[in-house]
């Protein structure tokens, strides 16, 4: 059960995230981890490509926030671009970007605050932590940090991933944190086309692996304090090179409240 959302100050907003972005910097100097970083070599094998596109129609949404969002990306990109994983080595999307300023060029984009759409600098990066996540569950990489947003947004419209299937952030103490726990190295390439934002986990070695992201247990309900909710798991099929189902996984479990009707009048 989705709890109704409380309403908290802005006061105790503010001290929250003053809180916990320092709770976050402290994990990030004494929390004994080996933090992945760029390599100039290029490693040879892709494991996972997959694009998104940088423009939607979206109700009630200036197209300049998704312009300006563009620009977000790019800047983001340059610091994640190439990032190696070794193993044992762990990657933090916000210690490798940063604080997305207006100092940095960082421009007002779309940004999504208790489940309504504002504006705020450095809007429009969740796209990227959005693509990684795709990208690593289709890899033996460990997510060891991921965060949802608590609130379903926007109807499903065109949706070819399945509710939940990203990963959503907040500087910096909504990170997205992915270990290697494997024998091999890992390699981020990022890019940005016309039309899509791309991106793919190269290695050293070939895939030895493949993966298939599926929902299960999808349920949309009505809660006794008269909103509705949104619920559903993720799972993932780990085949093998020949193609049979080596094993069948659970990734992750989601529950949002939905900031829409489920229901579509009929046409008269």
């Amino acid at each position: 059960m989705v709890q109704k959302p409380k309403y908290r100050s802005e006061l105790r907003l503010a001290l929250g995230r003053r809180y916990f972005t320092v709770k976050r910097y402290f994990l990030w100097l004494f929390g004994g981890y080996k933090f992945a970083h760029k390599s100039e070599e290029i490693l040879p094998y892709e494991i996972k490509s997959h694009s998104t596109p940088l423009y939607r129609k979206l109700k009630d949404v200036d197209m300049y926030l998704q312009e300006n969002k563009v620009i977000n990306l790019k800047i983001a990109i340059e610091k994640l671009q190439n990032v190696t994983i070794n193993p044992g080595e762990t990657f933090s999307y916000w210690r490798l970007i940063g604080n997305p300023t207006k100092r940095k060029g960082y421009l007002i984009g779309m940004v999504l605050k208790s489940g309504k759409v504002t504006e705020g600098t450095g809007g429009g990066l969740c796209q990227l932590s959005n693509l990684i996540y795709w990208l690593t569950i289709h890899t033996p990489l460990t997510v060891t940090e991921r965060h949802r947003h608590g609130y379903d947004v926007f109807p499903d419209s065109a949706r070819k991933q399945p509710f939940g299937s990203g990963a959503t952030c907040f500087y910096n103490y909504g990170d997205l944190m992915i270990k290697n726990e494997t024998d091999r190295i890992y390699q981020l390439k990022l890019s940005i086309d016309k039309e899509n934002l791309n991106g793919t986990w190269l290695s050293n070695t070939p895939p030895q692996e493949y993966y298939e992201i599926y929902e299960s247990n999808h349920l949309m309900k009505s809660e006794f304090w008269g909103g509705y909710t949104r619920h559903n798991e993720i799972r993932r099929k780990k085949l093998t090179t020949d193609g049979k189902l080596a094993n069948d996984e659970f990734v992750v479990e989601n529950h949002a409240i939905m900031m829409y009707s489920p229901f579509i009048a009929s046409p008269l």
